[in-house]
């Protein structure tokens, strides 16, 4: 069997960027080089001081800078990476479509082909090409369609090794996963992929299936923590009006060895690249079997993470009198989650946009999301213009600042640091009644209400 020398990704990404430099930091014989049309990402990724790197995960520059120029390479030349390998990672991104058939809920997978059809341009020599992308299920067809009649005589075997990663916790999941899962036909290519694995996880982590088994599980596991997400947070409304605690209630179902204590934490709602799109994926899969039922009961795992977003919206005008017009609301947080920059289906835009509709005035605080990023998230939406949304929303650098002159603040993010704040100073600086809309259930109660706060938890 021949082994692997030379690993090309395409992809820069999330998932591209830390994976590839991960197998990098392990596998310090094998040559890897990350590729991207993107030239600015690339150049993050190149950038001497390594605090500008593109993805902010914790640990993760340390990884870069001990592979990088050693045998970790970034680069936009796409063709040469791809005549080199041996190994070709796909990890472009798979948008759920805004257009045509399948909008809203189908996998974009224009990339992935523009992807496969540049390897079999260029490619000279015989090539194991990995899916690293959350795909639809049988993708791996269309892809070795493609690259099978190419004409040129090269062979490519085909791969599905799909990414279980979790933002925050990136490096530690690449460097201690729980499983690592490669999907395949052909034995050697498995064997080759493995092989690169083992240079640092245990061999019975590494579980080998056939193709549809992997890409079909990426999408399973997504759903099935999304749907904790959203059990609990159904039970946290029941909680609100019959004067049970969702906390209360999470610890005494988490302590069942049957069910177990991770994801029964009640929130303003999920967010991050993946569950909402893996789980559209699947629906649109379902339905396009004609399997109805199976379809409409993922999709209420959707359906009612929009409720709780939703929900807390509502809460903070209700509360406030039932208008926000011209009233200052402090955001504290706008990432999905602590320990990423990555805003993508961030519960923070969606409350922030049913407020907007209100004529709140937002102020944004986030210690790792920059402006631009947090505009470009609302204009996205296109619920109304650009101009719009910055004559309504303010985005800080100072938390301080956010809150100074604040009617109510809202916790849209688990940032640790929150939760260190001198809430005695700032309840001296906001508008009076003070209020905190909690939405990741992140400070202390007794603390706050001391203090004078008029405090909202989701489940309490």
């Amino acid at each position: 069997m021949k082994s692997i020398k030379k690993i090309t990704c395409i992809g820069a990404g999330y998932v591209g960027g830390p994976t590839m430099s991960v197998i990098a930091q392990k596998n310090p014989n094998v040559e890897v080089t990350v590729v991207d049309v993107n030239t600015a990402r690339i150049a993050g990724w190149n950038d001497e001081n390594l605090d500008n790197l593109p993805v902010y995960e914790p640990g993760l520059d340390g990884v870069v800078g001990e592979a990088r120029g050693r045998n970790l390479f970034f680069s936009t030349d796409v063709d040469k990476a791809i005549d080199e390998a041996d190994m070709i990672f796909i990890s472009v991104n798979t948008p759920t479509k805004t257009y045509g058939k399948g909008k809203g809920q189908a996998a974009d997978l224009k990339y992935i082909e523009l992807c496969a059809r540049q390897i079999a341009a260029v490619a000279k020599s015989d090539k194991i090409v990995v899916e690293k992308s959350t795909l639809p299920v049988r993708t791996a067809e269309a892809l070795k369609s493609i690259l099978d009649n190419t004409g040129n005589g090269v062979n490519f075997h085909i791969l599905s090794n799909p990414e279980f990663l979790a933002e925050g916790t990136a490096v530690t999941d690449l460097h201690n996963p729980d499983r690592v899962l490669i999907g395949g036909e052909n034995a050697e290519a498995i064997e080759a992929l493995v092989q690169v694995y083992e240079a640092w996880v245990p061999r019975e982590r590494i579980l080998t299936t056939n193709l549809w088994s992997s890409e079909l599980s990426k999408l399973v596991a997504n759903a099935f923590l999304a749907q904790r997400v959203s059990s609990i947070n159904a039970i946290s409304e029941l909680c609100e009006v019959t004067g049970a605690n969702v906390d209360e209630v999470s610890r005494a179902i988490g302590h069942d060895s049957r069910i177990g204590a991770k994801f029964l934490k009640a929130s303003v709602g999920f967010g991050g690249s993946c569950f909402q799109k893996d789980i559209l994926n699947l629906v649109y899969i379902a339905r396009s079997y004609n399997l109805t039922a199976v379809a409409d009961y993922w999709e209420q795992v959707i359906i009612l993470n929009d409720h709780q977003k939703v929900r807390f919206a509502e809460n903070i005008i209700k509360t406030l009198y039932n208008t926000v017009n011209g009233k200052n609301i402090a955001f504290l947080g706008w990432a999905f989650k602590k320990d990423t920059n990555d805003t993508r289906e961030s519960a923070a835009i969606y409350v922030a946009d049913h407020l907007l509709d209100e004529e709140a005035n937002v102020i944004v605080y986030d210690p790792k999301v920059p402006a631009e990023q947090i505009y470009k998230d609302l204009d996205y939406l296109g619920t109304r213009s650009p101009e719009e949304n910055r004559r309504l929303v303010r985005v800080v650098n100072d938390p301080y600042e956010a809150l100074s002159g604040a009617h109510a603040a809202a916790v849209l993010t688990e940032w640790d640091e929150f939760k260190d704040y001198d809430w005695a100073k700032i309840k001296e600086t906001m508008k009076r009644p003070s209020f905190v809309f909690d939405g990741r259930k992140l400070l202390g109660r007794t603390e706050l209400e001391e203090l004078g706060f008029i405090y909202y938890a989701i489940g309490e």
